[in-house]
């Protein structure tokens, strides 16, 4: 799950146990799909028979050690391989937490951690200007605000959560949908970057949004289009690119006169894992070798500020080989305008606070459950860590500069 600090209630401490005597802590979430999310803890009562998450380590179950959000950030799905889903902010995540006897299995107490994406006063406009699709989140007070564009994963549709959980930090946010969104293509022969240059357009004239430039972020295959947004459209300051490739990636991409190829695959780096999972990690070519250049985004065009985010252990795809590239192109034509922050045993999704890590799932443009990588807790460090990197990349290159 996601939780920003300032809007959580953290599970209350558990008390009128009888001390010293084994507690289990259960939680339950439903998903927008109706997926099952689950998670427990076993933990031993102290002399005045509480259990305080926050003081007190599990001593087992889904994590150990004391982690006041583990039983939100170790949930795992009843159905293997997959992934959280939570579309709309419209209605809040409703988990379900319950305290049971840790030797008799006695249901000692029960109650509910309901999460909100939705400040209050803050506006969710949802967009169809022209063949734009998406929703624009506007925090409350008053403006003008930093603003950004949000964009998600191949799976296409629509993904809210991050974007209104940024306009709550005070950032105008667009969450733009590309493809299987409303009427947008779920199959396109091509993308234009044209359209994305619309958003960008759209979002810099908006009132609410202030200038001069905005901000981009991204995760796996929309890297590539937000390194092609900051590459060759004027209006961008900051981008963020989280577990990205720097080359385009499974649909041809076009701009006026150019198109850019997607990166082949090499086949014979495919492998499986025990479990007989796909481990896609190393099947895409070099794209600074060869006709494979013709893949290759011209970052070096670029003149915004970069947070590129790693996950060491990522398996969609080697984002730690791709990210080195992107920095040595900047560095070799002149430019330090970019940071590398980097996460040893974390996996592909990236994303907000504690929420549930995904080893696997569907992946889109392979056909098939693939390996995602990471380990759990590692996972949730660095989303936790990235979270708050991300919000002060913004404040820093998005706020209008004061004259002296």
């Amino acid at each position: 799950m996601a939780y920003s600090q300032a809007r959580l209630k953290i599970l209350p401490s558990v008390r009128w146990l009888a001390p010293h005597r084994p507690v289990e802590l259960r939680s339950k979430l439903v998903d927008d799909k109706g997926v099952v999310f689950r998670a427990s803890a076993q933990y031993k009562a102290d002399g005045a028979g509480l259990v305080d998450v926050c003081r007190s380590p599990s001593l087992g179950g889904s994590y150990r050690g004391v982690e006041p959000m583990g039983l939100f950030w170790s949930m795992a799905p009843d159905t293997p391989h997959s992934k959280l889903q939570k579309k709309t902010v419209l209605s809040p995540t409703v988990v379900e937490l319950e305290a049971l006897n840790g030797e008799t299995g006695e249901l000692l107490a029960t109650g509910t951690n309901e999460r909100g994406y939705m400040t209050e006063g803050m506006k969710r406009i949802p967009l169809q200007e022209g063949r734009l699709r998406g929703v624009l989140f506007i925090p409350p007070g008053k403006g003008p605000f930093p603003g950004i564009v949000d964009l998600y994963t191949f799976g296409g549709g629509l993904s809210e959560p991050r974007a209104s959980l940024l306009a709550g930090k005070g950032f105008a946010v667009l969450a733009l949908a590309y493809l299987r969104y409303q009427d947008l293509p779920k199959h396109p022969e091509n993308l234009d970057l044209e359209y994305f240059e619309e958003a960008v357009t759209y979002l810099r004239t908006r009132p609410e949004v202030a200038g001069p430039g905005i901000g981009i972020i991204s995760i796996s295959h929309s890297g590539a289009i937000a390194l092609s947004m900051s590459s060759f459209l004027s209006g961008i300051s900051a981008t963020v690119c989280i577990n990205f490739c720097n080359a385009n990636t499974v649909i041809p991409l076009h701009y006026q006169d150019m198109v850019f190829p997607p990166l082949e695959a090499e086949m014979e780096n495919v492998k499986f894992t025990d479990s007989g999972l796909i481990d896609i990690r190393d099947a895409l070519a070099d794209p600074t070798s060869g006709k494979n250049r013709a893949s290759l985004i011209p970052i070096e065009r670029a003149t915004c500020q970069f947070l590129f985010a790693v996950a060491e252990d990522d398996h969609n795809w080697n984002s730690a080989f791709f990210t080195k590239q992107a920095a040595a192109t900047l560095r070799n034509h002149g430019k330090e305008s970019f940071q590398v922050v980097s996460y040893p045993k974390a996996g592909h999704f990236l994303e907000f606070p504690h929420m549930p890590y995904c080893p696997s799932g569907f992946h889109g443009a392979v056909g098939s459950v693939v390996l995602f990588g990471g380990e759990p807790k590692a996972h949730s460090e660095a989303q936790l860590d990235l979270w708050e990197r991300v919000q002060a990349f913004f404040k820093s290159h998005l706020q209008p500069k004061s004259s002296p």
